[in-house]
């Protein structure tokens, strides 16, 4: 049977937990209660184009109150060097009690919302939004923090079988750790020196530069992947082609570069039947709705046009893990 290509698409679901200010309600509080929002109309324009995504959510956000998150927070935590990374040190003091008085922190009521859709993916953003390359942790801590997400999803029904590291921090010796606890497949980053994972003190301007022009204009390739490829390591490999940035009205004239970066590389994917591997947050989509659900409406209009003329299919991060192990059975 002829592989066709495939869009994957993943969301890094983390609500204010992925956010390292403290004072981020201030500042970007629109943003992650919009992206609330956005996650009940994504789900329904997923189903419009008949298109399945991999929800990578922090194992905080399973809980149903304070109680439950304190009762499944492992014994031992990261201890960075930096304390304000650490979502343990004073955040707790931030939180409600549960989702009713607390929609920055819980969202219990979401996953349950997804959960509605079968075809949707429910997987991993680590426990605590776990940083895997930061100063002062280490493989035992990571062991516990993924113990504890894996754990918390199990009493929502939830077997957690894909991985997104928080801050595309991705640590190669921590992949053991997550074969021996069930995780089939991660997220990597693209393969070129801007997008290569580092710690948060190793990151530049220069960096982030390159990845917001890498955005508009084709400066590092398509980033588009074989099975044959992501088949060589396991867990395997479904590593990230492009993140959907935002709207920003500062670069609205630039929007159709954006749209065109993105369509040119599926369409890429889908004439050579290798994967595209598009991602982005939720609460990205908090703020200007209207014009990043126009940006996305455009994008899977495309992918529609690609799957009647080149057969390009929708699939989860779980989707390939399924594929590549159907491909070695028929062996």
């Amino acid at each position: 049977m002829k592989k066709k290509g495939k869009l994957v698409i993943s969301l890094d679901f983390e609500l204010l937990w992925g956010m390292r200010d403290k004072r981020t309600i201030d500042s970007y509080g629109k943003n992650i209660l919009g992206g609330r929002d956005a996650i009940s109309k994504m789900l329904d324009i997923f189903t419009e184009f008949n298109v399945v995504a991999t929800f990578a959510t922090v194992g905080f956000l399973f809980a149903k109150d304070n109680e439950e998150l304190l009762a499944f927070s492992p014994e031992f935590k990261p201890k960075y060097d930096d304390k304000n990374l650490s979502a343990y040190n004073g955040h707790f003091d931030l939180i409600g009690n549960n989702e009713n008085e607390d929609k920055y922190h819980f969202a219990g009521s979401l996953i349950e919302e997804i959960k509605k859709y079968p075809k949707q993916e429910i997987a991993s953003h680590t426990f605590c939004h776990y940083y895997c390359l930061e100063n002062g942790q280490d493989i035992i801590d990571f062991k516990e923090d993924l113990t504890a997400a894996i754990a918390i999803a199990e009493k929502r029904g939830i077997k957690l079988e894909s991985l997104v590291f928080p801050r595309n921090q991705y640590n190669e010796e921590y992949l053991e750790v997550c074969k021996e606890l069930g995780i089939t497949s991660y997220r990597g980053n693209e393969e070129v020196w801007f997008n290569k994972a580092e710690s948060g003190q190793d990151e530049t301007m220069f960096k982030r530069l390159f990845r917001l022009l890498d955005s508009y204009i084709n400066i590092s390739g398509y980033h588009t992947y074989s099975l044959f490829d992501i088949k060589k390591s396991i867990p395997y490999n479904i590593p990230s082609s492009r993140f959907l940035r935002a709207y920003s009205p500062k670069l609205k004239f630039f929007e159709k570069l954006k749209l065109n970066r993105i369509l040119k590389s599926m369409t890429y994917a889908a004439k050579n039947n290798e994967i595209y591997h598009l991602w982005w947050h939720p609460h990205n989509f908090g703020d200007f709705q209207r014009e990043n659900f126009q940006f996305l409406k455009k994008t899977l209009n495309h992918y529609q046009t690609l799957n009647s003329k080149y057969g390009f299919t929708s699939a989860t991060m779980k989707d390939i893990v399924s594929e590549i192990k159907l491909e070695h059975n028929g062996r």
